[in-house]
């Protein structure tokens, strides 16, 4: 008799590096995927990168409380073995970020310098009546400190001052989510989350991480189950931190060559390809 060739059950390579067709949130990973290999980042948002909570006081009075250990950093800085610093306060604004508060808390210091940088703003500088939104055209490449007092100025700031610090770390810019159908803001939103989009384009080592794409609406069937409040709840926040580990290794999967020398940030052995 003939014996019959055993099957050689290698590991799929579709299946870990994604098929072509993937959409950036088709599957959630568990444990950070591929975004593990960015051992340090910086959350740069506002309330909801700050684990904030609404409640009340003894009188009644409704406060707003920032519990960083429940933010989504942290959560993704438990599930993938590695670092986060929350660069990050409710209320925060591109403005606010860059002109007084990222100084006073030592969001800019060198040894704090990161792998990667995750901006997660827009909102409170939406609300902002006395600021202009702004176009990629108030962006100096050259020198940010020309970049005009608009959010398009600020946000690029940001970029460009981390940039400075960590040339070789990887960016990933959060636009805003979906909210329900009756969305009054849903238009000024879009803009912001477009503004953005068109920022991401300016800057090499730079994605979208766009939430209001590929993210599910803020509905009422999602404040339900993740809203306390006017802000997440506890569930709400490892959910967030599910789906940016996930966007971000869905992106490194299709893009591996990029994050090749990720392991050598910052040393003299990295090397432009």
């Amino acid at each position: 008799m003939k014996k019959k060739k055993m099957g050689c059950n290698r590991m799929d390579m579709n299946y870990i590096l994604g098929k072509t067709d993937e959409k950036p949130l088709d599957r959630l990973v568990e444990d950070g995927g591929f975004c593990g290999i960015l051992r340090k980042i910086a959350c740069v948002g506002d309330s909801l990168s700050s684990g904030e909570f609404e409640s009340f006081d003894a009188e009644g009075k409704k406060v707003y409380l920032d519990y960083y250990d429940y933010s989504w950093g942290q959560y993704l800085a438990r599930m993938a073995g590695l670092s986060v610093y929350n660069f990050s306060r409710g209320g925060m604004s591109a403005k606010w970020f860059t002109e007084t508060w990222g100084e006073e808390n030592g969001c800019w210091d060198k040894e704090k310098a990161a792998n990667a940088y995750i901006l997660a703003l827009g909102v409170n500088d939406m609300n902002d009546r006395g600021l202009e939104m702004g176009s990629v055209a108030d962006v100096c490449l050259e020198d940010y400190h020309q970049n005009k007092p608009t959010f398009a100025g600020y946000y690029a700031k940001i970029i460009q001052r981390y940039k400075e610090i960590q040339p070789e770390a990887k960016f990933f810019l959060m636009t805003i989510p979906r909210g329900g159908e009756g969305d009054s803001k849903a238009e000024l939103k879009e803009a912001f989350s477009q503004l953005i989009r068109d920022i991401a384009g300016l800057f090499e080592n730079t994605y979208l991480l766009d939430f209001r794409k590929y993210a599910p609406a803020y509905d009422e069937e999602f404040m339900q189950a993740f809203y306390l409040e006017g802000h997440l709840n506890a569930a709400g926040y490892l959910l967030t931190a599910k789906m940016v580990a996930s966007y971000i290794d869905y992106i490194i999967r299709h893009d591996q060559a990029a994050f090749k020398q990720v392991g050598l940030m910052g040393t003299p052995y990295f090397r432009k390809l």
